[in-house]
C-alpha cells in the first residue's frame, strides 16, 4: 500500500509530534482530558514544519483539513459521540495527513479503535495493571479515552510514511 506522505516530511514531523501525541494519550488516560496546549503545540508544529516540508499550495490547502475535521468533530461532539478534546486534537493532526492517504488513515483508525478499546478494557479489569496507575480516571469512567487511539493512529501513520512514503 503506498503512502503519499513523503518519507522526508514524516521524518521531520515525527520527532516533534511524538512527545505531544504521547502526552495526549497519557493525559486522556489519567485525566480524561486533552489540553488545549497540546492542540496548539501540534498545530504550531505543522505551521512551522509544514512550511518547509510541503510545496506552498499543498501547505495552505492542508490547513483546510484542520477546518473540515474541526467542524465534523464539533458536530460529533454536539451529538455526544466524541469529546471536544478528541475533536480538537484530531483537527490539529489533520493537516499532517495527505488527502490521498485519508482512506488508509480511516482504516487504520478503525483497527486501532478496536485494539485500544479492548486493550484498555482488559487492562482495567486486571488489578496488577490498575495498581501501576491507580489514579487514572479512565479506569472508572464509562467513556473511552479516544486520545489514545487518535495518537496511536497519527504516530502509526507517520511511521508508515517514513517506511513507505513517497
Amino acid at each position: 500500500m503506498p503512502v503519499y506522505l513523503s518519507s522526508t516530511a514524516a521524518m521531520w514531523y515525527l520527532p516533534f509530534v511524538l512527545p505531544i501525541a504521547l502526552w495526549v494519550a497519557w493525559s486522556d488516560l489519567k485525566y480524561m482530558k486533552i489540553y488545549n496546549n497540546a492542540v496548539l503545540a501540534m498545530l504550531g508544529i505543522y505551521l512551522v514544519l509544514g512550511f518547509f516540508t510541503l510545496p506552498l499550495d499543498q501547505y495552505l490547502w492542508h490547513m483546510t483539513h484542520f477546518v473540515v475535521v474541526l467542524v465534523i468533530g464539533f458536530i460529533l461532539n454536539y451529538l455526544n459521540m466524541v469529546g471536544a478534546g478528541d475533536a480538537k486534537i484530531a483537527a490539529a493532526m489533520a493537516p499532517f495527513i495527505m488527502r490521498e492517504d485519508a482512506v488508509m488513515v480511516a482504516y487504520l483508525l478503525a483497527a486501532l479503535i478496536l485494539l485500544t478499546y479492548f486493550t484498555h478494557r482488559l487492562a482495567r479489569i486486571l488489578s496488577f495493571v490498575r495498581n501501576l496507575a491507580p489514579e487514572w480516571e479512565s479506569w472508572d469512567r464509562k467513556d473511552f479515552p479516544m486520545g489514545v487511539t487518535i495518537s496511536a493512529t497519527f504516530i502509526t501513520y507517520l511511521v508508515l510514511g517514513i517506511l513507505y512514503g513517497q
